[in-house]
C-alpha cells in the first residue's frame, strides 16, 4: 500500500491558505490534514467547516479533518457537508464512541456518492492502546497523537513509537486494513523509525509548510515513500 503523507494545515499560511493546499497537492501529498480545534478539548482555536468549505476547490484530495473539540457529534453534518472525506474524533472527548463512529460512516461523501465518509480515532499521548479494543473493527484510521495536542511545531514523544508498534500488532492479530497516522512532531529525522515502528500515514505541518520551500519539503518525504 506505501506509506502515505499528509500535510496538516495547521502550519501553513492562512492569508494564502487556499494557495498553500494546492500547491502541496500538487507536490505529491496523500491527504490534506485539517486540524480543527475549539479552546476546549485543547488550549487553542483553529478553523471551521466555512474554511474547509472554502479551501475545497483547491484539491482533489481526500481531506482528512481531525476533530480536537469538545462534543464532536455535534458537528459531524456540518464537515460532512463542507467536503470532508475522513472525520477523526477523539476517544477522550466521546464516552459513546462506537455510535460516533458509525454515525459518521452513516454519510455519503459529498466528494464521491459511491463512498461514505470514513472514520478515524485518536488517542493523545497518555491514552492507553487498550481503548481500542472494542472499536477497533469499526475503524480507517487509528491517530496516535506523538505530541501534546493543540499547538504545532512540537517535539516528537518517542514513548509513542512502542504505541505505535501496540496498536500495529492489534491490527495484524484481527486482520483489519486499518491504517496507523502519525501526528505531532514528525519529520525528515524521525519519519524512518516512525514507519518502522507500524506507520501508514505520516501527518507533517512545521516540516512541511515550516521551511519556506514546500515542494522541496515534499520532495524530501516523498523519498521516504
Amino acid at each position: 500500500m506505501g506509506i502515505k503523507i499528509a500535510p496538516s494545515i495547521l502550519s501553513a499560511n492562512f492569508a494564502k491558505l487556499g494557495r498553500e493546499v494546492e500547491e502541496v497537492s500538487n507536490a505529491g501529498a496523500d491527504y490534506i490534514h485539517i486540524d480543527v480545534m475549539d479552546g476546549s478539548f485543547v488550549p487553542n482555536i483553529t478553523i471551521g467547516p466555512c474554511v474547509v468549505s472554502a479551501i475545497r476547490r483547491y484539491s482533489a484530495l481526500p481531506f482528512d479533518v481531525h476533530l480536537m473539540i469538545s462534543s464532536p457529534g455535534d458537528h459531524i453534518e456540518n464537515f460532512v457537508n463542507a467536503g470532508a472525506d475522513i472525520i477523526t474524533v477523539h476517544a477522550e472527548a466521546e464516552i459513546h464512541l462506537e455510535r460516533l463512529i458509525r454515525k459518521i460512516k452513516s454519510y455519503k461523501n459529498v466528494n464521491n456518492a459511491k463512498e461514505t465518509v470514513k472514520a478515524g480515532v485518536s488517542i493523545v499521548p497518555s491514552t492507553h492502546p487498550s481503548v481500542l479494543e472494542y472499536i477497533l473493527h469499526e475503524l480507517d484510521i487509528v491517530l496516535i497523537m506523538s505530541v501534546n495536542p493543540g499547538f504545532g511545531g512540537q517535539n516528537f514523544i518517542r514513548s509513542q513509537l512502542d504505541k505505535i508498534s501496540i496498536v500495529k500488532k492489534m491490527i495484524q492479530e484481527r486482520n483489519l486494513n486499518t491504517q496507523i497516522s502519525v501526528d505531532g512532531g514528525v519529520n525528515l529525522s524521525n519519519a524512518a523509525e516512525i514507519i518502522k515502528a507500524g506507520a501508514d500515514i505520516l501527518v507533517a505541518g512545521s516540516a512541511i509548510f515550516g521551511t519556506g520551500d514546500v515542494k522541496k519539503a515534499m520532495d524530501d518525504f516523498l523519498l521516504i515513500k
